[in-house]
């Protein structure tokens, strides 16, 4: 990775700062993403120490907002020129419905606008690499249908059902992007990362879970830190990383790679076209909409 620009949304704690880590550990020049201008700014100075790579920098921005989204993909392209790898591994969770400053649901806004939205954004430097990679990450429960009547959570919202169809929407949406890519030098790939005990997860309020569920949730976060611990983190990263470096998968496009870095069947929600167009359709309306300051 040496010489190779890497961005890495959510990149301050949990999995996306242990991928981030690696990275720069192997040499790549890597940008965090972050919302908290403090953390952000201990992360770097962790990932500096911990890796022996002095270049790691910051950008705080805010994944829920397109402004950010917008000003992140502006600052990166001037700072970088061709970026090598863009990871979008922000997630968002909330457990009531929740509207951005766009109008969006936050969940859907962070989990599928923002990536959709970044990648189209930041396309010119990534071709201007001459062969980059794009890495979502994929999370939850990432299979069952999508309710395209309750995309956004408009007739019925809990939490983490929500956050498992925004995954399932992000897939399908990276399916058709992946397709889009095929003349491009730029390739497109879904990781799965599997499990592990992230800030995220740490601080998810009772009404985030299924009703069924609250009432075992305190021994969850008794649990969690004990059975998701280091190892598991190290785990999660296993695929980010392995396609962000691996020459293996230096022209592998529109695949879907599980916890253990190996190609695996795509949900049939996000093989369906109806869905796909349908999620596609709601992204592209959001990247197209007026910029504002």
């Amino acid at each position: 990775m040496e010489g190779k620009t890497v961005l890495v949304t959510g990149g301050t704690g949990g999995i996306g700062k242990e991928t981030a880590r690696q990275l720069a550990a192997l040499g790549a020049r890597v940008i965090l993403v972050g919302r908290n201008g403090d953390r952000a700014g201990a992360a770097v100075a962790d990932l500096r120490r911990s890796s022996g790579n002095d270049d790691v920098t910051a950008i705080t921005a805010d994944m829920s907002r397109l402004r950010d989204v917008r000003r992140l993909a502006q600052e990166v392209s001037g700072r970088a020129g061709g970026m090598d790898v863009l990871i979008n591994n922000a997630g968002a969770t909330r457990p009531h419905r929740q509207l951005t400053e766009d109008g969006v649901e936050t969940t859907f806004a962070v989990n599928v606008v923002a990536p959709f939205c970044l990648t189209h954004w930041l396309m010119p430097a990534l071709t201007a690499s001459g062969r980059a990679r794009v890495i979502n990450i994929t999370g939850g429960v990432p299979r069952g249908r999508i309710d395209l009547d309750n995309l956004r959570g408009e007739k019925s919202y809990v939490g983490l059902s929500v956050y498992n169809q925004t995954k399932l929407a992000q897939m399908a949406m990276s399916y058709r992007f992946a397709q889009e890519l095929t003349a491009t030098p730029v390739t497109l790939n879904v990781a799965y990362p599997g499990h592990a005990h992230t800030s995220m997860n740490k601080d998810l309020a009772i009404g985030t879970y299924p009703p069924l569920a609250r009432p075992i949730v305190p021994l969850l976060r008794l649990a969690t830190p004990i059975v998701l611990g280091r190892r598991a983190l190290l785990r999660a990263t296993r695929s980010s990383v392995y396609l962000a470096s691996s020459p293996e998968v230096r022209e592998t496009n529109g695949t879907y790679f599980n916890s253990a870095a190996r190609p695996t069947p795509w949900p049939d929600a996000a093989l369906d076209r109806t869905t796909r167009d349908t999620v596609w359709e709601l992204c592209a309306r959001e990247r197209d909409r007026p910029a504002t300051a």
